[in-house]
């Protein structure tokens, strides 16, 4: 088994990601949302996210997996900084003709208290294949837990989730999954 040095991800770095971030809000609206498009604006940020993403796991991943929208963002930079392949996690698609197989899942309810159908073609992953998803925000777990089911299916090895953001409700998923941040949401 192949592994990485795990990267220490230092505190300016964290600093950076933290003071490109912002909670938006509408005048008279009591809810805000997380805006995040300061983190893809800089490009010292940009640079740096795979390797510290990749770097919080000692084992090297073969392919990197990222769920739409922005885990594909971070995931396709996460695998360029190994130099590894990127598999895509399409949300609520499906395939294209008869013949294209694919692996799919339903997730548990998200942040929206949606059910969403995750996959991807079967071919794309390989049973001896060490695989690390990688995601911008990790809120219930749900996508991970979904996606960890599917490398599962497809008999590969689950590295674990690593995300910039931890949000988790659930203490309990960290460990099973495993999952590792950046920054955890309290420090936003």
């Amino acid at each position: 088994m192949s592994s990485v040095a795990v990267r220490r991800v230092d505190g300016e770095f964290r600093r950076r990601l933290t003071a490109a971030f912002s909670w938006q809000t509408d005048r008279g609206v009591s809810s805000s949302y997380a805006d995040v498009t300061g983190w893809w604006r800089d490009p010292d940020l940009i640079r740096e996210l795979g390797p510290a993403l990749v770097g919080l796991y000692a084992e090297a991943p073969t392919v990197v997996l990222g769920p739409v929208s922005r885990g594909a963002l971070v995931g396709a930079l996460t695998a360029a900084s190994l130099g590894v392949g990127f598999v895509e996690v399409r949300k609520d698609d499906g395939q294209a003709i008869d013949s294209d197989r694919w692996v799919k899942r339903t997730t548990g309810p998200d942040y929206q208290d949606r059910h969403l159908v995750f996959g991807f073609r079967r071919e794309l992953i390989k049973a001896g294949d060490r695989v690390l998803m990688v995601d911008d925000w990790a809120d219930t777990g749900a996508t991970a837990r979904v996606v960890r089911e599917l490398v599962d299916a497809c008999g590969a090895h689950w590295i674990g989730a690593a995300c910039i953001v931890d949000a988790l409700t659930d203490t309990r998923l960290r460990h099973e999954l495993p999952l590792r941040a950046l920054l955890d949401v309290r420090a936003l």
